[in-house]
């Protein structure tokens, strides 16, 4: 959800219990204001926040002119200072997906993982126990970008392509009709696309290149990993993912009020395609 409309992106989403208490909601707004200018990003987005038991995460995301580019995530304990967290990389989550649980709300703290090595001394060959530690920050990195590809979520034509390549927010967007707003095929995954190469030419043939240019919820695996709902009378649509619980997407149609907040524990719902 946008820093700049910020009081009212949570009034939105507060009906999946989302809220924040009215002094944290102050800190937030101030604070990113300066992280927007500080680090001199075109938009800042409160991404949300990830439970631990000792404390929680707050995440923030900024992002660049070209809106695909790759995001710069922050993190805070007390909404007040930030934290730059450094870009995810296969090997954190090759690392990280060894751990399970929850977060623990403290980047310092080290989880202990025990693998099995081959040690060669001369022509014989060991296996030898070896503890690996791994940092809760290079957790919370792997998990957000995890959350990101799978579930983060924008409305058609909130978004355009330039014929010279970079994406732009697309000034004219006034919200989606209410019937088009009752179709996931209406919603797209917040990044690069990654199905949409696999298209062939007929199936592409319908799209329009400037404004269906990224992947679309309606084919998602596992089937049925979205909940799509209305609420406050029709004046509000709001989805929310079976996969992650605790994402949740609202969309006021006819509007140009969107966004997604993540509010849970980190944990996937790896069960999902036993419960559909």
């Amino acid at each position: 959800m946008d820093e700049e409309s910020l009081l009212l992106s949570l009034e939105l989403a507060s009906g999946s219990g989302q809220g924040l208490s009215p002094d944290r909601r102050a800190s937030l707004l101030t604070s990113l204001m300066l992280v927007k200018r500080d680090y001199r990003f075109d938009r800042v987005l409160f991404w949300g926040r990830i439970l631990g038991l000792v404390a929680d995460y707050y995440i923030a995301q900024g992002l660049s002119e070209d809106q695909l580019a790759p995001r710069k995530t922050l993190y805070s304990l007390n909404c007040m200072e930030w934290s730059l967290l450094p870009p995810a990389t296969e090997e954190m989550e090759m690392q990280t997906s060894v751990v399970k649980g929850r977060f623990m709300g403290d980047p310092s703290h080290a989880y202990e993982h025990t693998e099995l090595q081959k040690v060669n001394e001369g022509e014989k060959v060991f296996e030898e126990e070896v503890v690996v530690q791994i940092k809760e920050e290079t957790r919370l990195v792997s998990i957000i970008d995890q959350i990101d590809k799978a579930v983060a979520v924008i409305p058609r034509g909130a978004l355009f392509k330039t014929p010279f390549g970079p994406i732009r927010v697309n000034r004219t967007f006034e919200g989606l009709s209410l019937s088009e707003a009752k179709k996931l095929s209406s919603y797209f995954h917040f990044r690069e696309p990654v199905e949409l190469k696999n298209k062939t030419l007929l199936e592409k043939a319908d799209l329009d290149p400037s404004l269906d240019f990224m992947d679309s919820l309606e084919h998602d695996i596992p089937k049925g990993s979205w909940s799509i709902q209305m609420e406050r009378g029709n004046t509000l649509v709001v989805l929310r993912s079976l996969l992650w619980p605790g994402l949740t997407f609202y969309h006021a149609p006819r509007t140009k009020n969107y966004g997604y907040i993540y509010v849970g524990t980190g944990e996937k719902n790896i069960d999902l395609p036993f419960m559909l």
